[in-house]
């Protein structure tokens, strides 16, 4: 069964204005366009068209028809006009332990202090659109970022120095920063000063990043923690996966984002959002690594598949003309396609055009035609 889908961006004040209309060629809102969500979601759950029902949207669908009654995936076209919250994810476990802890203490689900919303991980990968997007993800070594800061010849950054003695050290200072204090505030000024008087676009990465975040969110403690995190700079088609406990932040461009249908987010800076620093920091993996992009497999000319450690989704990226002597796209799941350029034909005969997308519960899905497109399908690893 093929069912057709459609939705309207959500207009979140981060979103660049403008940006998904402008992606799919249609009359542009006026107002930021953030993100465009494809999938169950009871946030914002897509809407089927031509189904004989109106106003029936997907999650309805999927509870009355597929087996979980729900995706395990979230497809978004994503916009960053400007830096979006320092964050992590729990792991199914800690989710589902988070969850039920919650409930247990009669948290509403709804309650802006509330941590776990659902009992669902939020694994997420970004594939690149724009060029650049640019993302804050995974820890730096420490005396890397030591080193950093301390050319800044700045004494109100010695207390933060003092502290970057190793990797160990990165998770108490993580911690030391979100509580905050006299010593916290003068490295936070002692950053936003340095960003306003040296950064440019010739500056190192993580000085370029300094600049954009302490414009937007003078003060913040998480100034501070963006410093010790990779400056991650994709090109078009390039991705990044942000597995649990990984911190992480958006701060421009346009992108697919593929993740795990939950609403579970822990924040530590860069928001106004509540910020439960204890919980943050038993999620948070604080190890230095190397900045986390996924490296794809090409199963076939102009395919591209990006398979990250996780059931819940894959990505498929599927370039112009690829398609035209027909392609097998999905898996024996749900498939959920979007048509970014051109168009291809379905296997009813029907076209899907440029900014339309299409759900396939009937297996693997084939197209042929000369569109580019982008598939999320249910990937095949098992996680605990």
């Amino acid at each position: 069964m093929l069912v057709r889908l459609t939705n309207d961006p959500r207009p979140y004040a981060w979103g660049e204005v403008g940006a998904i209309s402008r992606l799919f060629g249609r009359d542009a809102s006026g107002s930021p366009e953030a993100e465009l969500w494809l999938g169950t979601h009871a946030g914002s759950p897509a809407r089927i068209v031509d189904d004989g029902a109106p106003g029936r949207d997907l999650a309805r669908w999927a509870s009355e028809t597929l087996p979980e009654g729900r995706l395990p995936f979230l497809l978004k076209v994503l916009a960053a006009g400007e830096p979006l919250s320092l964050q992590v994810h729990p792991s199914p476990k800690q989710a589902r332990d988070g969850f039920e802890r919650e409930s247990a203490a009669g948290i509403p689900v709804d309650a802006p202090h509330r941590s776990y919303r659902d009992p669902f991980a939020k694994p997420e990968l970004l594939m690149a659109l724009s060029d650049p997007f640019v993302a804050l993800a995974g820890f730096r070594p420490a005396q890397e970022s030591a080193a950093d800061l301390a050319s800044l010849e700045d004494t109100r950054l010695r207390p933060l120095l003092d502290r970057l003695t190793d990797d160990d050290a990165l998770k108490p200072t993580v911690a030391w920063l979100i509580a905050g204090g006299h010593e916290v505030s003068g490295v936070v000024a002692a950053l936003g000063e340095a960003a306003g008087s040296q950064a440019s676009a010739e500056a190192p990465p993580w000085l370029r990043s300094l600049a954009l975040v302490s414009a937007h969110y003078p003060g913040d403690s998480g100034v501070a923690v963006a410093t010790l995190l990779h400056t991650v700079v994709l090109r078009p088609g390039e991705a990044l996966f942000l597995p649990a406990g990984n911190l992480h932040a958006y701060l421009s461009g346009l992108g697919i984002e593929i993740m795990g249908a939950s609403d579970n987010v822990l924040r530590c800076g860069l928001t106004p959002k509540h910020i439960d620093a204890d919980e943050l920091l038993r999620v948070l993996d604080a190890r230095s690594m190397p900045a986390p992009i996924l490296a794809p497999s090409r199963p076939a000319p102009g395919v591209t598949l990006f398979s990250p450690p996780v059931e819940e989704f894959q990505l498929v990226s599927v370039d112009r003309g690829a398609a035209v002597d027909g392609l097998a796209i999905g898996s024996e799941g749900p498939t959920l396609v979007l048509c970014l350029e051109g168009s291809v034909q379905l296997p009813d005969g029907s076209t899907l055009a440029r900014g339309e997308a299409v759900l396939s519960d009937d297996g693997p899905l084939v197209v042929r035609g000369d569109g580019r497109l982008v598939a999320a399908r249910r990937g095949i690893a098992n996680t605990v």
